[in-house]
C-alpha cells in the first residue's frame, strides 16, 4: 500500500469504473474512491475496504456482523436478527455516519439513521469504511466518517450464484444473481430471501410503554425480501453510462406496546444513475442523480389472543440527490476537484410535520498533491441549507513517507450533522431554531508494510486522534423540546494488522477509545453511551487445497447504555468458527457456529442476544462469477 508508483492519471479514472472493479480485499493497495471522491491507492484517510471474497471468507450474515470489530467500529444490536442495530464510528454518534449506495446517499431524515440491518447483504460486492470527518466533500453527517456500499455489477461472460443456507432458530436464505455483458457492457441482477424465528429480543418488565420496558416473553420473527438490479455501458474510454437499484422489503416482530406496536413493515429503496464524460484527457465529468426511500409502518397485534393487526404509526423518507462532479488532472503531481451536490428531502407518514420538506446545496472543491515523499489533500466545503442557511467545512491532511514502507500522516478536520425533520418539526418535542451540531478532529496516523520476505506479506496501520463535538442535540426538560445542550471529547487510538504467510492469513483489530461526555451537569465526565473502551477483533484463516477454515475472537470491554452511567453493560468475549469444502470449482458446502462459548452478550440494555447458532450454506458460482 506503501508504493508511489501509481500515476496521477490514474485520480482521473471514472468513479463508477473503480467502483466496479475487482479489487480483493486481500490486496495490500485496494483502489478506494470514497475517501476523496476519486480514485485513490494509497489514502491518507484511514480506509477499509471489504470485498465479495472476504464477506463470503467470513460467511457474514449481515452487513452490522461484517462491521463489527473493525477498527474503531462499535455495533449495539437490539436483539437479534433484523433488529435495530445502532453504528458508531470513532466514537461520535449513531447518525454521525454517512451511508452511501453506489454513491447515492440513503437513510431516514426523521430518525437520522440508516437501518443497516435491512441491508442485503447477499447483493453486496463491495464496503468502503472512511474513518474521519468527511463534511469538506460529503456536507452532513460524516462527523465519525463514511461507509459507502457497492452493489453487484456483472460484466463478461454469463455467470450464475445460487446460494441456500440453514440454520439454528428457523434461520433459511436464498439467494440467486445472474450477471454477464461481455467486454463493453455490465449487467446483474439478483434477489434473496431470509427469515429466521428470531429470538425474545426483550428481557424487559411489565410496563405500558414501548421499548424494552414491556413484558413479552416470545419470539421475535424476521422477514427481508431483496432485489439487486444494474447496468451499464461503456460507449467509449470517454463516456460511460451506469443504472442500478436495489430494494429491500422487511417484516420485523419486536417487543413493543399498543402505542408503539409490536410489529413493523419497511422498505428500503434506492435508484441511480452515473455518467461519465472525459472531454479531454486531463478532464473527467461525473453526474451522479439518484432517489432514495425509507418508509416505516408500526403495527400492533395482540401477543395473548393473536388479534389482527392494528395500525399504529408511519414515517416515510424520499431523498432525491444529484452531483457534478469535475476532476481535472495537472501534470503528473496535481488533482484539482470542483463539484457541486443538490439534495431534496420530503418526508409524510401519519406525524404531522408544520415543515416537511427542505433542500441543501453544496458547493466543494478539493486538491491533491503528489510532491515526491510529501501527498498533500485540501478541501472546502460550503452547504447551503433552506432550514440553517450556510456551512462551511474544511480539512486539510499532509503525508510524508519515511523510507519506501512507511509514512507518517497529521490531518485535522471539521464536520457538522444537521439536525432531522425530528429535532425540528416534531410535534411537542422538536425545536425550528437549532443550530447544526459541528466537530472538529485532529488525527495522527503511521503505516507502513511489514517486511516479512518473498514468501509472505503484511501491513499495518497506527491512528491517534480526537475529536470535540459542540451544540449536540439532546432533550432540553427546561425547554420541554430538543436543544443545542450537550458537548463531548473523544480521544482514540485504532491499531490494525494483515499477515499472510503460505496457506494462512491474519488479520487484528484493536481499538482503545475514551469517548467523554464534556456537557455541563451531573453526566459531566462520564462514558458516551454503548461505547466501550476496549475492543479487538482477531481472525485466522487457512486455505488447504478445497479445504478452508478460520476462526474469529471478538472482544468488548464494559459500556454504559445511558448518560448517567448507571445502566452498566458488561464486557464480554465472542468466539466464531466457520469451515467450508469444495465439491468441485463451483460447488462448495460451508459451515458456521457463532458464538461458540454462548455467551451472554449485551450491546444495548435488557436487550437479549443470540446464544450459540449453527448454519450451513451450499452454493454454486463459477469462478468469474461477480
Amino acid at each position: 500500500m506503501m508504493k508511489h508508483s501509481l500515476m496521477l492519471a490514474a485520480c482521473s479514472l471514472s468513479l463508477a469504473s473503480v467502483a466496479f472493479a475487482e479489487e480483493p480485499v486481500t490486496s495490500l493497495e485496494p483502489v478506494v474512491v470514497t475517501a476523496t471522491r476519486t480514485p485513490q491507492a494509497d489514502s491518507l484517510a484511514s480506509v477499509t475496504v471489504i470485498d465479495r471474497a472476504e464477506i463470503e471468507r467470513r460467511q457474514a450474515r449481515s452487513v452490522p456482523d461484517l462491521l463489527q470489530g473493525l477498527a474503531g467500529i462499535t455495533v449495539s444490536r437490539s436483539g437479534g436478527a433484523g433488529q435495530g442495530a445502532s453504528v458508531f464510528l470513532r466514537g461520535t454518534n449513531s447518525d454521525h455516519v454517512l451511508v452511501l449506495v453506489d454513491g447515492v446517499k440513503i437513510g431516514s431524515s426523521t430518525a437520522g439513521q440508516t437501518p443497516f440491518e435491512n441491508l442485503p447483504i447477499d447483493q453486496i460486492d463491495r464496503i468502503e469504511i472512511v474513518r474521519g470527518p468527511r463534511s469538506s466533500l460529503y456536507g452532513s453527517e460524516a462527523i465519525g466518517g463514511v461507509i459507502q456500499i457497492f452493489t453487484r455489477r456483472g460484466g463478461g461472460a454469463l455467470t450464475p450464484r445460487v446460494s441456500v443456507s440453514a440454520g439454528s432458530r428457523g434461520a433459511a436464505d436464498v439467494a440467486a444473481s445472474l450477471g454477464g455483458g461481455g467486454e463493453q457492457a455490465w449487467w446483474s441482477a439478483g434477489a434473496n430471501l431470509t427469515s429466521t424465528d428470531g429470538i425474545n429480543a426483550c428481557d424487559g418488565r411489565a410496563s405500558p410503554f414501548a421499548g424494552c420496558g414491556v413484558e413479552q416473553p416470545d419470539r421475535d420473527g424476521y422477514r427481508n425480501t431483496s432485489l439487486s438490479l444494474r447496468g451499464g455501458y461503456a460507449f467509449s474510454d470517454a463516456a460511460k453510462l451506469d443504472v442500478y437499484l436495489l430494494r429491500s422489503e422487511n417484516r420485523t416482530e419486536f417487543d413493543g406496546s399498543e402505542y408503539a406496536g409490536n410489529l413493523s413493515r419497511a422498505e428500503q429503496q434506492v435508484l441511480g444513475t452515473t455518467a461519465v464524460l472525459q472531454p479531454l484527457e486531463p478532464w473527467t465529468l461525473r453526474l451522479t442523480a439518484g432517489r432514495s426511500w425509507d418508509k416505516y409502518r408500526a403495527y400492533f397485534e395482540d401477543p395473548d389472543t393473536g388479534a389482527d393487526e392494528t395500525f399504529v404509526d408511519s414515517f416515510d423518507t424520499e431523498r432525491d440527490t444529484f452531483s457534478l462532479q469535475n476532476d481535472l488532472t495537472i501534470g503528473t503531481a496535481h488533482l484539482v476537484t470542483l463539484g457541486l451536490d443538490y439534495q431534496e428531502d420530503r418526508v409524510g407518514g401519519s406525524v404531522d410535520y408544520s415543515e416537511d420538506s427542505r433542500d441543501n446545496l453544496g458547493v466543494f472543491g478539493q486538491y491533491q498533491g503528489y510532491l515526491g515523499a510529501t501527498d498533500l489533500e485540501l478541501s472546502l466545503r460550503h452547504d447551503d441549507n433552506q432550514q440553517f442557511d450556510g456551512h462551511t467545512t474544511g480539512s486539510a491532511a499532509i503525508g510524508y513517507r519515511i523510507g519506501p514502507d512507511t509514512r507518517v500522516s497529521l490531518s485535522y478536520g471539521t464536520a457538522f450533522k444537521a439536525p432531522t425533520f425530528n429535532d425540528l418539526y416534531y410535534p411537542s418535542y422538536g425545536s425550528p431554531d437549532l443550530d447544526p451540531e459541528q466537530s472538529e478532529s485532529l488525527e495522527l496516523g503511521l503505516t507502513g508494510i511489514l517486511p516479512l520476505g518473498a514468501s509472505a506479506s503484511g501491513s499495518w496501520d497506527v491512528r491517534l486522534y480526537e475529536t470535540r463535538i459542540d451544540d449536540l442535540i439532546a432533550y432540553d426538560a427546561a425547554a420541554s423540546a430538543v436543544a443545542n445542550v450537550q458537548e463531548a471529547r473523544i480521544r482514540g487510538l485504532e491499531v490494525s494488522s494483515t499477515v499472510r504467510y503460505a496457506d494462512w492469513s491474519t488479520q487484528a483489530n484493536l481499538t482503545l477509545l475514551d469517548p467523554e461526555n464534556r456537557s455541563e451537569g451531573p453526566s459531566q465526565g462520564n462514558l458516551l453511551p454503548r461505547r466501550p473502551q476496549q475492543s479487538f477483533r482477531l481472525d485466522i484463516d487457512r486455505q488447504l487445497a478445497r479445504w478452508a477454515a478460520g476462526a474469529s475472537l471478538y472482544v468488548a470491554g464494559r459500556s454504559f447504555d445511558d448518560l448517567a452511567n448507571d445502566d452498566r453493560l458488561d464486557g464480554y468475549a465472542l468466539v466464531d468458527l466457520r469451515a467450508e469444502y469444495a465439491l468441485t470449482q463451483a460447488l462448495k458446502i460451508q459451515a458456521r457456529v457463532e458464538n461458540l462459548l454462548d455467551e451472554d452478550d449485551e450491546t444495548a440494555y435488557l436487550y437479549n442476544r443470540p446464544g450459540r447458532s449453527f448454519y450451513l450454506t451450499l452454493s454454486y458460482q463459477p469462478a468469474s462469477a461477480n
